[in-house]
């Protein structure tokens, strides 16, 4: 491969909370193991170069003082965007935003009350749950359908959508932490339960980069004249290019109405004001050689995948997980495991996180006896924290 995703980078005690810190409390890593990264969701791979080189050239310039959005920004999305998922956007219809949970606080404020019913589709993001709570809204849940490869349950989504009277919607594509891959059909259905109803749409397609070759990410907003003016979608290069730590998103809001009043509530708090380094970080990635980077990850983290789901399915019984066609994550149903095991599912987490296998507890993204797997480290990695599973877990 032309870029780097073998190095095994010593991130521990170098502002990397995936490594500082243990995902379960009351747990400690046994001494004799390594710390294996697998929970929170970032990579373990050398960033791509020309993101550090940009930084440089702008950190070389001796001055930091106020600024106006640099052009080559809304450029540089506008050809990510296009060379990505095909479509055109307008430079209006981009807005900075720090973090897309920033976003979506935002739109929450602007287009719904204290109170009122929002629909989430479990399991869910814990990063909504939390803003969601934290804001004082109702959670409406509609599960997807794990025995049908999580697929929505749109009938069930509309009947919740008239029972409580729900005008306000968020919508993950491509989904974490299932990893499903939304089929163009399947977009469109839930879209027009959406405009029956008239509910605003919140997309989530930070992880929309990240797919398998033999799938296709569909942005929400293509799916309809309706959809691109009811939906605002947040992206970022930060899943994508693993640079969370410098904190810079992006909307795509196209309806000039709801863009108006998003960008009203988030200048209310003075939140939202761009840093420099994180929008030159943005330019170096969103570059043609980006393209060619993200390529050779995708193929990585692929191969990362079927390792695990084959070495899971020949060696762990009663741990089921179905092949996530986005994302780099994988979701594990122990319900069977622990009906079979004298364990429970504390136990469980406690004793892969002894074994250095820093996993995450699945059960806040509200789906019982669950465990998500970050899988976006160098092979060599995913091999030895199976072994480990294997030998000492299971």
């Amino acid at each position: 491969m032309k870029y780097d995703f073998t190095t095994l980078l010593n991130r521990k005690g170098h502002d990397a909370l995936a490594l500082d810190v243990l995902p379960i409390k009351d747990v400690e890593v046994d001494p004799n193991f390594s710390t294996i990264p697998m929970w929170v969701a970032d990579m373990n791979y050398p960033v791509f170069e020309n993101i550090q080189k940009q930084m440089i050239e702008r950190i070389n310039e001796p001055h930091f003082g106020y600024f106006e959005m640099p052009e080559d920004y809304y450029k540089a999305i506008q050809f990510w965007q296009k060379e990505t998922h095909g479509i055109d956007v307008e430079k209006e219809a981009i807005g900075y935003e720090n973090g897309v949970l920033g976003i979506l606080s935002s739109a929450l404020e602007a287009f719904s009350a204290s109170g009122e019913p929002i629909l989430v589709q479990s399991p869910c993001y814990i990063g909504f749950i939390h803003t969601l709570n934290n804001l004082g809204r109702k959670i409406i849940d509609s599960p997807l359908k794990k025995e049908d490869n999580w697929a929505m349950d749109y009938e069930d989504i509309e009947k919740k959508i008239i029972k409580h009277n729900i005008h306000f919607a968020i919508f993950c594509s491509p989904h974490n932490p299932t990893g499903r891959v939304w089929k163009k059909e399947e977009i469109q259905k839930f879209m027009d339960i959406c405009k029956k109803h008239d509910v605003l749409v919140f997309g989530d397609e930070i992880w929309s980069d990240l797919v398998r070759k033999e799938n296709t990410h569909i942005p929400t907003q293509s799916i309809s004249e309706d959809a691109k003016k009811r939906t605002i979608a947040a992206y970022a290069p930060s899943k994508t290019f693993n640079l969370a730590g410098l904190v810079g998103s992006y909307h795509i809001v196209y309806d000039k109405y709801l863009r108006d009043r998003l960008n009203k509530q988030a200048s209310l708090s003075h939140y939202n004001s761009p840093n420099i380094l994180s929008v030159h970080a943005l330019i170096g990635a969103y570059c043609k050689e980006g393209l060619d980077w993200v390529n050779e990850l995708n193929e990585v983290i692929s191969n990362n995948i079927d390792y695990a789901l084959d070495f899971i399915h020949n060696n762990f019984k009663g741990i089921e997980v179905i092949k996530p066609e986005g994302t780099y994550m994988l979701y594990l149903d122990c319900t069977k495991y622990l009906d079979t095991h004298d364990i429970t599912m504390d136990e469980l987490l406690k004793k892969g996180v002894h074994y250095g296998v820093c996993w995450q507890d699945g059960r806040p993204f509200m789906n019982p006896n669950t465990i998500r797997m970050n899988l976006a480290l160098p092979t060599i990695l995913v091999e030895e924290a199976f072994s480990r599973l294997k030998k000492f877990v299971f």
